[in-house]
């Protein structure tokens, strides 16, 4: 009775704010859950790792492993990732099985009014380069299970968009 909720999208766009409030909701309703942070992840496991293509490949697999492991112990695993390319989603898809794909957007200027890290900010002074969403590369979903505009609604109405999905699939 396990699966992995995957959100994805650039940095910004609420990624981390809407699995911490799904794993919230999910664990009230009496389900063991788990948040995988991709920013966290790679700060705790790898904080010299760079933002190559090779680099960006190789943190998702480990965060694909580690959320395979989870879901085959019967822990509800919500990701939460950029993953910037689709054959690193797709894989992950393959790989996990019980899947839940759900992509995060909203216009440049909302990502960079919310920008906490300062990464917007550093990328419009020419400071760093290739920021994902903005001059670099994210190759949107194909055909995800749920597209959620963050700048349109509440994050408990994201929270119940999702729930919704996961109970249209099955999984709850």
């Amino acid at each position: 009775m396990s699966f992995v909720i995957w959100i994805t999208g650039p940095s910004g766009v609420g990624k981390t704010t809407l699995a911490r409030a799904l794993a919230s909701e999910i664990q009230k309703m009496g389900y063991p859950v788990e948040v995988l942070d991709g920013d966290g992840i790679r700060s705790r496991l790898y904080p010299d790792l760079g933002f190559s293509k090779k680099e960006r490949e190789m943190h998702n697999r480990v965060v694909i492993e580690m959320a395979k492991l989870l879901a085959k112990n019967g822990i509800i695993t919500i990701v939460s990732i950029i993953s910037p390319y689709r054959s690193t989603r797709d894989y992950a898809r393959k790989e996990i099985g019980k899947f839940v794909e759900v992509y995060l957007k909203c216009p440049l200027g909302i990502r960079i009014k919310r920008d906490r890290k300062g990464l917007y900010e550093r990328a419009l002074r020419g400071e760093i380069r290739d920021l994902t969403g903005f001059d670099g590369e994210y190759e949107e979903p194909d055909n995800p299970d749920l597209i959620i505009e963050t700048d349109k609604m509440r994050v408990d109405e994201e929270v119940r968009l999702v729930l919704k999905r996961l109970r249209e699939l099955g999984y709850i």
